[in-house]
Order: structure tokens, then C-alpha cells, then sequence
């Protein structure tokens, strides 16, 4: 299955986890180098300023990106769900346990960014004193200090809606779907215009985004990595 891929290698290899495990590491330093940088204040300032942000009430924004787009992340996953039993597209390249895992993998990657984002004391740029707010602003780092505001905006949970979708990779990939690579791409695109239409509205940071993707990646590959042990695939 895909013999030709020296960075995507089948877990069935013996170093099978190596390139997914150094692409998460990759993505973990640019990260960290992002969060010390200063850019997301630098970033939310493109489109906010000291009476608040434009676009947060805008339709477009409200009705097709925020409400549409999350509708069609649960219909999405209810087709993951329906296609553990009837088979769709490129899930006719698994076998029903495989399905049932990578449906399971989505979900493993959507509930880690809504854990931590409901334990996040981190607040919403648009509730910032900065731009109009009342919040002061503190890092998401410092996870023992309240900013003032509502929190619970650390990460994006609205960018999860492309982002989770990832997790399904690793699946598609090891069946040997020729749309694996398909579907990575798209939910990587899906979800970095999620995150870029929140951050447009002040309801997250740039950091919020980047770090929706690394945990959808992470937790995608860590998530498929057990199922496929619990079924004796690795």
C-alpha cells in the first residue's frame, strides 16, 4: 500500500510511526515559535481595532461561515457514522472495522480540542480591552490566571469542524484509498478557512487555529494508532 511513499509509510512497517510522529514535531516547534512571537495580537489587528471588529455581526460571516459551515461538519459526521454500515466513497476501501475507527478517530480529535477548550481560562479577542472589550490579555500559557473575560475560547473549536476530519487520513491511508491524500488536503483547507473567518470576526487568535490543527494531526494519528492495535492491525 503506497510503497512509493517514503514520508507517508503503512503502519504496518516497523517505523511506522516515525514520519507522523516528526511532522508532529515539526508543527509543535513552529508552534511554540508562533505563541512567542507576538503575532497574534499583530495578526487580530488586521481586522480589529479599538471599537471592536466589523465582521462580527456580518451575515455572511454569522450565517454561512460560522452556522453553515458547523451544520455541515455534523452532517459530515453523521455520513461517517451512516458509512460504518453503508459504505460511501472512499469507505468502501475499508473494512467495517476500519470505519468504526476512523469515525472513531474524528471523534478523538474533536473531543480533545472541546476539553481544553472548556477548561481554558483563555478569553476571545473581541472581549479584549484592546478592541473594545473588558478582558485584559494573557497568553494561554499562563493556564492558572483569569483574564477577565469569559475564556473558553483556547483553541477553535470552529476550526475543529475542518481540522477533526484529518484524523480520518490515517485510515483511508493504511486501506490503500487513492483519495487519502484527497481528503487530507481538504480538511486542512476547510479548516484553516474556518479559523481565518473566526479570527476575521475577533472570536480567536491565529494561535487558536494553529493549535486546532496540531491536536486534530496528533490526537488523529495517536487515536488510529490504538484502534489499529486493539484490532491486531499494527
Amino acid at each position: 500500500m503506497f510503497k512509493d511513499r517514503p514520508l507517508f509509510s503503512s503502519l504496518h512497517s516497523q517505523a511506522s510511526w516515525r514520519p507522523d510522529a516528526v511532522i508532529s514535531l515539526i508543527g509543535l516547534l513552529i508552534l511554540l515559535a508562533w505563541d512567542f512571537s507576538g503575532g497574534d495580537m499583530q495578526m487580530a489587528q488586521w481586522w480589529g481595532e479599538s471599537s471592536g471588529f466589523a465582521l462580527r455581526d456580518n451575515w455572511w460571516m454569522v450565517k454561512v461561515m460560522h452556522e453553515g459551515m458547523r451544520n455541515a461538519g455534523w452532517v459530515l459526521l453523521l455520513a461517517l457514522v451512516v458509512g460504518i454500515w453503508r459504505p460511501w466513497g472512499s469507505l468502501r476501501h475499508l473494512a467495517t472495522g476500519d470505519r468504526a475507527g476512523l469515525f472513531l478517530s474524528v471523534v478523538c480529535a474533536l473531543l480533545a480540542v472541546t476539553l481544553i477548550k472548556g477548561i481554558s481560562k483563555t478569553s476571545c479577542p473581541w472581549d479584549l480591552q484592546v478592541f473594545g472589550g473588558t478582558a485584559s490579555y494573557i497568553s494561554h500559557w499562563n493556564v492558572f490566571e483569569m483574564d477577565g473575560g469569559g475564556g473558553h475560547c483556547f483553541p477553535a473549536g470552529h476550526a475543529s469542524t475542518g481540522f477533526a476530519f484529518m484524523a480520518a487520513y490515517f485510515g483511508l491511508r493504511q486501506s490503500g484509498a487513492p483519495s487519502a491524500r484527497i481528503w487530507l488536503v481538504c480538511a486542512l483547507l476547510a479548516g484553516l478557512v474556518l479559523g481565518v473567518s473566526q479570527q476575521m470576526r475577533g472570536a480567536h487568535f491565529m494561535s487558536h487555529t494553529l493549535w486546532t490543527a496540531w491536536l486534530s494531526w496528533s490526537v488523529g494519528w495517536l487515536s488510529h494508532g490504538l484502534f489499529s492495535r486493539l484490532r491486531g492491525k499494527s
